[in-house]
């Protein structure tokens, strides 16, 4: 951070999370993480079904302190491969840990099973006496009916560190290597997906066109046959492991469990998501309008309204998304300036490290780690605002055990996404200029669509390619597949082109956290319904939004939002979410005639 409130685009101090990588101080780290280990394993005896509720809470401290180490050197690992995912020192790092915490998994392992296989008359009386541990405790015996023997899940943990955890690796280095060429002005430039990825908001159509073209024609679909290879290993792993040896229902019933989402409120929001195409096909056509083109191109979906777009210096960017957080919270405007104030973040811009954005909450009371890739754009303030909102929620949460205060991934865009709205109202509070207002409401539908419609469509396909797998589908056949869900999403609203296609090989989420993606989806219908309300009681809302970050991972989300007053199993309450997508469209419409 520089003087007088001035920022700098910097790279992140993880001494934080880990004093070295090498040498005596991660020695002494290492030294002591066996010992807690050793000190854990020799609870085993006291584990029986009359143990004391005070000796059992005592366990349950020992276990938090070793999977506090635990996560700081795992944290560590990954944030450094992010910042540079062509470091063979950071690979290397990254290798050792994973290994090593997959080891202490297995040998603290007992504790979870005996815990789970525990009958509920003895249980009751050690969850009535163990605090913040308890959402934890129910947590674990939730997957009571998908726990398989001890030496069995060892080896499930030794699989997944050499197999399949090794194999995700393998996709991160491949696509993180991947360059990409695009004349721009006459200039041909060499770019990471990231700085690529800007020009699909540019205001020439060919530029937008060459940049998918670039993305899917030139690059993905050379590795097509690897990455889908890949993808292929991903899904009948899953299937193995969840469907044929843990029992789970269905591949998605995996993540809702994971989730404490019940399957019906997840199938709830994808068939509202699903009846709702036609909303963004009417924004679709309102745009090509516009823009001045019969119809979208996919190529054109996230084209600007504007003829230019504006550059933020990144100081300024900052001081407008602190600005707007401190205008509806002064607390929450503290939480996020901390993240600067401690060099938790990495903005800059450079070969090999990890493209998009993200926000690691390491441990309660360690301020959290974004990784942005900052280019001065409009979308790169508002990603700025969306995770320091991640960050935001983790240090409301902050009061609550390791095992607690990390939100479920349906809650986890919560605070993420009230920030971008946050930002985009203060916003509009200071623009009188009808064009200047249209593009920002034109921005939040954009926005909307990448997070609601996109996402959702992605499990859709998800669903169905897991399926295909199992009956030997080709990757050719996949794609194809993909394209009829593109063409489902867009209707006659948008073309689109083969290249696209292979859009779904480029989808880290899809590999590495098998339907997590409709999370996103949860998080901005659930937002807009609360911003909804926020809009309608004022002050009085802000002490319940409040309360919904800071309870984190200590309850269920349906307990959560219940409390809120919202039934996530509701089509009507999801309906509610796209109900004020409409109100925005509508909106636009209106400005389009005043504007006339």
């Amino acid at each position: 951070m520089g003087n007088n409130g001035e920022f700098d685009i910097a790279r992140w101090n993880l001494a934080d999370v880990l004093p070295a990588h090498a040498g005596p101080e991660l020695d002494r780290v290492l030294a002591e993480y066996e010992q807690r280990i050793k000190d854990f394993e020799e609870i085993r005896p006291q584990l029986q079904p009359g143990l004391a509720a005070a000796e059992f809470v005592e366990i349950l401290q020992g276990y938090e302190a070793l999977n506090v180490i635990g996560r700081r050197l795992g944290a560590y690992a990954r944030l450094w491969f992010a910042g540079d995912t062509q470091s063979q020192a950071a690979l290397g790092f990254m290798g050792r840990i994973d290994q090593l915490n997959a080891e202490a998994a297995n040998r603290t392992l007992f504790f979870s099973l005996w815990w789970k296989a525990l009958d509920d008359e003895a249980a009751a009386p050690l969850l009535a006496a163990c605090g913040d541990y308890r959402y934890f405790l129910e947590s674990l015996r939730r997957f009571k009916p998908h726990t398989l023997s001890e030496p069995e899940e060892k080896i499930v943990n030794l699989k997944d560190v050499n197999g399949m955890d090794a194999m995700l690796t393998l996709y991160d280095m491949v696509t993180n290597r991947f360059t990409f060429e695009l004349e721009v002005d006459g200039e041909k430039k060499k770019l990471t997906r990231g700085q690529l990825m800007v020009y699909a908001r540019d205001a020439n159509p060919d530029v937008r066109a060459a940049v998918y073209r670039e993305l899917y024609t030139r690059v993905y679909s050379e590795q097509a046959n690897l990455l889908g290879q890949l993808y292929a290993y991903r899904v009948r792993d899953w299937y193995s492991e969840n469907i044929q040896l843990r029992r789970h229902a269905s591949p998605l019933s995996v993540r809702n469990l994971y989730n404490d989402i019940p399957d019906v409120a997840a199938d709830a929001l994808l068939d509202a998501c699903r009846r709702n195409a036609g909303l963004f096909q009417r924004y679709f056509q309102l745009k090509a309008r516009w823009i001045g083109m019969g119809k979208l191109r996919r190529y054109d979906i996230y084209a600007p309204v504007a003829a230019s777009e504006k550059q933020y210096a990144y100081a300024n960017a900052v001081d407008m998304v602190l600005d707007s957080f401190a205008s509806f919270s002064p607390v929450i405007a503290d939480k996020a300036r901390r993240v600067f104030a401690d060099t938790h973040i990495d903005a800059e811009v450079r070969p090999g490290k990890q493209d998009g954005a993200f926000c690691s909450s390491v441990l309660p009371r360690l301020t959290p780690y974004i990784l942005l890739n900052y280019n001065g754009r409009a979308r790169d303030v508002a990603t700025l605002a969306h995770e320091l909102g991640h960050a935001v929620h983790a240090m409301m949460a902050e009061d609550h055990s390791l095992l607690t205060f990390h939100s479920s991934l349906p809650l986890a865009e919560t605070a993420s996404v009230f920030a971008e709205m946050i930002l985009t109202d203060r916003l509009l509070s200071q623009e009188t200029d009808v064009a200047v207002r249209r593009d920002i409401l034109a921005n939040q539908i954009d926005d909307a669509y990448a997070t609601v419609m996109r996402q959702a469509y992605f499990v859709l396909f998800e669903r169905e390619a897991h399926e295909l797998i199992r009956n030997g589908a080709t990757t050719d056949a996949l794609a194809e597949r993909y394209l009829e869900n593109l063409r489902a999403q867009f209707g006659d609203a948008v073309e689109l082109s083969d290249e696209f296609r292979w859009e779904w090989v480029s989808i880290p989420h899809i590999y590495h956290t098998p339907f997590y993606c409709y999370a996103y989806s949860f998080g901005q219908l659930l937002v807009l319904a609360l911003y909804r309300r926020y809009k309608i009681e004022g002050e009085a809302f802000k002490p319940k939004y409040l309360r919904i970050l800071s309870y984190g991972g200590s309850e269920s989300p349906t307990r959560i939002l219940a409390e809120a007053g919202i039934d996530i199993a509701s089509p009507e309450f999801w309906q509610g979410g796209f109900d004020v997508i409409r109100d925005v469209i509508d909106e636009l419409e209106r400005l389009e005639t005043v504007k006339a």
